[in-house]
């Protein structure tokens, strides 16, 4: 049986997985002004001095001249990083929602890892008692 969370948790992907693959659609079908700007990005030779730029039109050429790898890892990144925070939340024990992300993932390896040390310490210093 679920409890409230787990459900809520599983509304949580489905509505972010339509979400994402709505704005993937409309990225790559519907919205013509990213075409136009970089078609445009293509056919300018940037040896060419232009006047009249403005600033929002000469960082849309620097933000389109990016490769498509870093696009890829600057959204990928966050979305992914999302999307296993409500993966986690339909999870049966509420101790472990959160695990996957990156930041708490690495602060609870770091504290794993200190109390390990910790108890080899404590154990180290115990001195064994025959009886």
């Amino acid at each position: 049986m679920m409890n409230f969370r787990q459900r809520m948790g599983w509304i949580g992907v489905g509505l972010y997985l339509l979400a994402s693959a709505a704005a993937f659609y409309y990225v790559f079908e519907i919205n013509d002004t990213y075409n136009k700007l970089a078609l445009e990005h293509i056919q300018q030779h940037p040896k060419e001095p232009q006047e009249g730029i403005t600033w929002t039109h000469s960082l849309k050429v620097r933000l389109l001249s990016l490769p498509f790898w870093l696009w890829t890892i600057i959204f990928l990144i966050p979305y992914l990083q999302m999307f296993l925070f409500l993966y986690s939340c339909t999870r049966a024990d509420p101790k472990t929602v959160g695990y996957c992300i990156i930041p708490i993932c690495l602060a609870v390896i770091c504290n794993r890892h200190q109390t390990f040390v910790k108890a080899s310490n404590q154990i180290s210093r115990l001195q064994l008692i025959d009886t």
